[in-house]
């Protein structure tokens, strides 16, 4: 089914959970929380996928995608551990984890508009309008999601020192 092996049925499966999990983050404080159990979920989905990217991928920017989204996973969650409670672990942690949120929906958008409905996908070129445009609909909701976030704890840090 879609052209997806069992291989990457377990790297489709395994990731799968961090979108509802990021949703609900975004949804309910305004960021990825690492420290709660949905974080942790979040934390071992992605790992899933950016792992097992490196086995079902073809593309070449997909191990480009699963090395920086690893990098990113890191520092985001080990930003409080290595910064302490320094304001400057927050926003690190905001950026990482938001970032990571994106190079987890970027291939998945394009994966499901190159394979859905299963054998008359919406995309087969890479560089279709649809895809293009989704892609870039995800770009702005990054940068406009980062800016919401960067302002909202530069405001919140001037409120607890006041």
């Amino acid at each position: 089914m879609f052209g997806i092996s069992p291989l990457g049925w377990v790297h489709t499966l395994g990731s799968l959970p961090a979108i509802p999990v990021a949703a609900y983050m975004f949804a309910t404080h305004g960021r990825i929380v690492p420290r709660s159990t949905a974080g942790t979920v979040y934390l071992v989905s992605m790992l899933i996928g950016a792992v097992t990217v490196f086995l079902v991928a073809h593309e070449p920017v997909s191990y480009v995608i699963g090395v920086a989204t690893l990098a990113i996973l890191l520092a985001g969650y080990g930003a409080r551990p290595v910064l302490g409670t320094r304001p400057v672990a927050r926003y690190v942690e905001t950026i990482c984890l938001s970032l990571s949120a994106f190079l987890l929906m970027l291939p998945t958008v394009t994966e499901v508009l190159r394979r859905v409905p299963d054998g008359h996908p919406l995309v087969t070129d890479l560089h279709s309008p649809l895809l293009l445009g989704a892609q870039g609909s995800l770009l702005v909701i990054l940068v406009l999601g980062l800016t919401a976030q960067i302002i909202y704890l530069a405001r919140h840090r001037r409120t607890a020192a006041g």
